[in-house]
């Protein structure tokens, strides 16, 4: 069944590195380049067509805290583009959705990698496994800001 959402998302925080092992960096708007990704991160020159934008849902990260014992996580220890709330980010991992200005197309579940034992501390890999939110691609480029709606488009 392809239901409905009850409302649309928000986006929470922006981030990216402009290298695999540096640092994400949070940002308050990032341009959206169709076919590449993130201008200046490090999966837009990547070639990993499938993975151009991470997307995490806010929601889950007060569950990824509390798995570790914690009050909070920084969202970008999680290596994750963009954090959204109010919408379930699953439900659009093959769906074309509208971001801002932006349209992407979901594209499968971002999985964790080893990457989380190190940014969370042991069992960060299995605090993020199921919650590790989704990866999408690029269909319509254009600006995203904090504060911009996350709108499900209909099939």
């Amino acid at each position: 069944m392809d239901g409905q959402f009850p409302r649309a998302g928000r986006v929470e925080w922006i981030g990216g590195a402009d290298q695999p092992t540096r640092d994400v960096v949070s940002v308050p708007e990032c341009r959206l380049e169709p076919g590449s990704g993130i201008d200046g991160e490090h999966h837009a020159v990547s070639g990993e067509s499938d993975r151009q934008v991470t997307l995490i849902q806010h929601e889950h990260l007060a569950t990824v805290a509390a798995l570790l014992g914690r009050d909070s996580i920084d969202p970008a220890l999680l290596r994750r583009n963009i954090v959204v709330s109010g919408i379930n980010l699953l439900a659009l991992q093959d769906r074309t959705f509208q971001l801002g200005e932006t349209v992407l197309e979901g594209t499968g579940p971002c999985e964790p990698c080893e990457r989380m034992e190190l940014n969370l501390g042991t069992g960060g890999y299995n605090a993020m496994n199921g919650h590790g939110g989704i990866c999408a691609r690029v269909v319509t480029g254009g600006v995203v800001h904090v504060g911009d709606v996350l709108n499900a488009a209909t099939r």
